[in-house]
């Protein structure tokens, strides 16, 4: 079924939205897949917060034409679905995922501003821990030499109380 230009403009617009917050946008081939699969897939996208949809080439590249995504025009070949993200590894994480478990999913390219990314980039990209994992390994590097300060001062006193216990003992 055809969308009419009204549509066609609408579908522009909206991608055009997503592109202009993204960090990065994410293709990939899905020829072959069933509908289930598909429906599971983009569950899992709205649940990370990633823009996925099946939309016609032609169209993404009216809508990241004038943008730095503009490189990826040249990869929009034969049918493709964009992830779209404002975390620019969490579209990665969850197509890559996806694409473990299904074969016929294959991720094509991916981009991070001007940067096109070949398929391994994308899939370091997504093999990258969390935010929140790695802030918790920055804090906990940050508190380590408090932590053994503290435990060094407490030593002191241990280490007296000891010896008195000794002395104590000894008489």
């Amino acid at each position: 079924m055809s969308l009419n230009l009204e549509e066609k403009k609408a579908i522009v617009a909206e991608v055009s939205a997503q592109v202009a917050n993204a960090q990065a946008i994410i293709m990939a081939e899905y020829r072959g897949m069933e509908v289930g699969q598909m429906t599971q897939l983009r569950a899992k996208a709205r649940e990370a917060g990633i823009y996925f949809r099946v939309i016609k080439n032609t169209l993404v590249r009216r809508a990241v034409a004038d943008t730095p995504y503009a490189g990826l025009a040249e990869h929009m070949v034969g049918p493709l679905a964009y992830g779209i993200s404002e975390d620019p590894v969490a579209a990665a994480k969850v197509l890559h995922e996806f694409s473990k478990e299904n074969e016929k999913f294959v991720i094509k390219v991916g981009a991070m501003g001007e940067n096109v990314m070949s398929k391994e980039d994308v899939t370091a990209l997504a093999i990258l821990p969390s935010r929140e994992e790695l802030l918790s390994k920055l804090l906990g590097t940050m508190q380590a030499p408090i932590a053994k300060f503290v435990q060094t001062l407490n030593e002191v006193p241990t280490k007296f109380v000891r010896g008195l216990a000794a002395v104590r003992d000894s008489k």
